[in-house]
């Protein structure tokens, strides 16, 4: 994939951009020609500035339009974040509960072993069950 050089040279006979046109009226058109277009060069200038003109009270009042609704917005968004944040604590801390039950069902650890333990007055870790032998072991009765 080789990118070859366009040849940007025009076609014999085609004037190029810097040479004068060959067929062009060269009688004092040109003057006038050019008289032309800075006139109606200025027109366009004019209502550009006009339009421009006309625009910025506009544009400055949509600008403070924005800015009012972003302000209710922020107001609005205020405390429905504090709500959020409020319900996200309680659903966080129902799923720590949660987890940390399932990780002592995991472990052979029953939450009623332990209720039962600490109703007896005896530590959690002696009313659990042995845990289960590792690898190779047989258990011995």
């Amino acid at each position: 994939m080789t990118d070859q050089p366009q040849d940007t040279t025009p076609p014999a006979g085609e004037p190029t951009a810097d040479e004068p046109i060959a067929n062009a009226p060269t009688d004092g058109a040109e003057p006038a020609a050019s008289g032309k277009a800075r006139e109606w060069l200025n027109q366009l200038e004019a209502m550009i500035q006009d339009i421009a003109t006309q625009a910025a009270p506009v544009a400055r009042q949509v600008g403070a339009k924005a800015a009012e609704l972003a302000a209710v917005a922020a107001v609005k968004a205020g405390p429905l974040a504090h709500k959020a944040a409020d319900v996200t604590t309680d659903v966080g801390q129902r799923f720590a509960e949660r987890a940390q039950s399932v990780a002592a069902e995991l472990r052979g650890e029953a939450p009623a072993h332990a209720a039962a333990a600490d109703a007896a007055g005896a530590p959690a870790a002696e009313a659990a069950p042995e845990p289960a032998p590792a690898g190779d072991e047989v258990p011995t009765a």
